[in-house]
């Protein structure tokens, strides 16, 4: 069986700045992931198949809406913690934290923000056990990047309303029991919508060929004349705000969790090049691989800063969507930087199953463009930091 030798790297003891309960979460979570996600991943990810079997554990560890008051379900926890779950959960797969990450911010925190309280008290408790597994529809096959020319939408029929589109690259949609769908209403405002499946019309087809992502289940949202009842409707939120601070949480996630793969391709490098003799001595003697590992420290050091004071503002209802961007940007980049280099210094065996950099690699090349590409993350700071627009 796969021995997960991981150990965690903390250049500027930014530890330190964490609570005794951070650390209790950090060390739960991090026990998990080594028992239950990392001897079973690899497999699955060439299998291209979900392993379903870790839902009940996610929900026991507090994966799922950790930061919704507990008389909702959730653990009640801050905005750090989370950042430290889905950290911890994408040094296992960023697939597992992709399932995290989707429940919590995209389906769990629109229905606790926008919700009326019987939503809330439907939905949330079951999402938190896992009970129901959600997904959220924004992404249409023609309109990623520029979501307000979504062509999904609804017409009020009375008694119900009745839903028409498609959504594409949706997370969990294969199992998914519920869908936060984002559709135009007859006078074209952006609203959400709770779509449950068994609704007729509504079908959630799995998206297949994938290279990134294998072990994250993918697939689409399909809506033919389905009947969402009225009270299904998010009540308390108009207009692309709600689907866009959906995002900005889910972001925000990425940010710690890109990091925790950075850590785990980081940490298989630094042993291998203490391991792998050539020329009479382990390579990790050798300048150029010298280089290399201290460049990737620096940049993992730098975006352990990053988040932190991140979570720190988020906690303080500080943080603004273009600090979310940054830091969403620069992690998912740095990670990829990481696990590129770390492949070069495992060499050939860099490519197999036997260790996990090309698994995050692959799955980064994901990560780098949903939920905000990174040239639209950059665009999202040059708007800020000069005042211009150059989306239009």
């Amino acid at each position: 069986m796969y021995q997960d030798r991981f150990q965690y790297h903390d250049y500027y003891l930014v530890e330190e700045l964490l609570t005794d309960e951070h650390q209790l979460i950090r060390e739960t979570v991090r026990a998990f992931v080594k028992k239950e996600v990392t001897p079973i991943i690899e497999d699955y990810a060439q299998r291209a198949e979900f392993p379903k079997q870790l839902l009940k554990g996610l929900a026991e560890v507090g994966a799922f809406g950790p930061y919704i008051p507990v008389e909702y379900g959730g653990q009640g926890l801050d905005q750090i913690s989370y950042g430290i779950i889905m950290q911890e959960l994408e040094r296992g797969d960023s697939g597992i934290r992709s399932t995290a990450s989707v429940q919590s911010s995209l389906v769990m925190y629109p229905i606790y923000t926008f919700g009326s309280e019987e939503q809330r008290q439907k939905y949330l408790p079951k999402l938190a056990t896992g009970e129901f597994m959600g997904a959220f529809g924004l992404t249409e096959p023609n309109h990623g990047s520029d979501p307000g020319s979504m062509v999904s939408h609804f017409k009020d029929m009375g008694d119900h309303y009745l839903l028409n589109g498609s959504k594409m690259w949706i997370s969990n949609a294969p199992f998914c029991d519920i869908a936060v769908v984002w559709a135009k209403d007859e006078t074209g405002v952006v609203r959400g919508l709770i779509v449950e499946r068994g609704m007729q019309g509504f079908s959630t087809p799995e998206t297949h060929g994938k290279w990134s992502l294998r072990a994250s289940a993918t697939g689409e949202l399909v809506f033919d004349n389905v009947r969402v009842p009225k009270e299904n409707l998010l009540p308390n939120v108009k207009g692309l705000k709600g689907p866009l601070s959906c995002l900005n949480s889910a972001r925000y996630g990425i940010a710690w969790g890109a990091l925790g793969a950075a850590l785990d391709c980081y940490d298989t490098a630094l042993r291998y090049a203490g391991e792998r003799i050539q020329f009479g001595k382990p390579i990790a003697s050798f300048q150029l691989q010298q280089k290399k590992l201290a460049e990737m420290i620096t940049e993992i050091t730098k975006a352990q800063l990053l988040v932190w004071r991140l979570g720190t503002l988020k906690n303080e209802n500080r943080a603004n969507p273009a600090q979310i961007s940054m830091a969403k940007r620069n992690n998912v980049a740095l990670a990829l930087e990481v696990a590129r280099d770390a492949r070069q210094i495992l060499g050939g065996m860099g490519i197999t199953g036997e260790y996990p950099i090309m698994r995050h690699m692959m799955n980064l090349e994901s990560v780098v463009t949903y939920e905000g590409t990174h040239d639209i993350h950059l665009l999202i700071t040059g708007l800020d930091i000069t005042g211009i627009n150059a989306f239009v």
